[in-house]
């Protein structure tokens, strides 16, 4: 899974640690999720697309591979 989290935070310049405290996680959370190591809940993802005033959909990027 790939997603668009570092390009959309650097929109709003916001820090790894500006997200992670928006959202209610750690910062190596985001660290993570930017590099495709760690998939969401539902929610997380959900909070994560909100504060980056986005959609789930244009956030996470599926590839055929990951969905199994």
């Amino acid at each position: 899974m790939k997603t668009r989290i570092k390009e959309l935070r650097a929109r709003y310049d916001m820090t790894q640690e500006d997200l992670a405290n928006k959202v209610g996680v750690r910062r190596e959370t985001i660290g993570f999720l930017e590099k495709g190591k760690y998939n969401p809940s539902l929610k997380l993802a959900y909070k994560v697309a909100k504060t980056l005033q986005t959609t789930i959909d244009e956030l996470f990027i599926f590839e055929d591979s990951d969905l199994g």
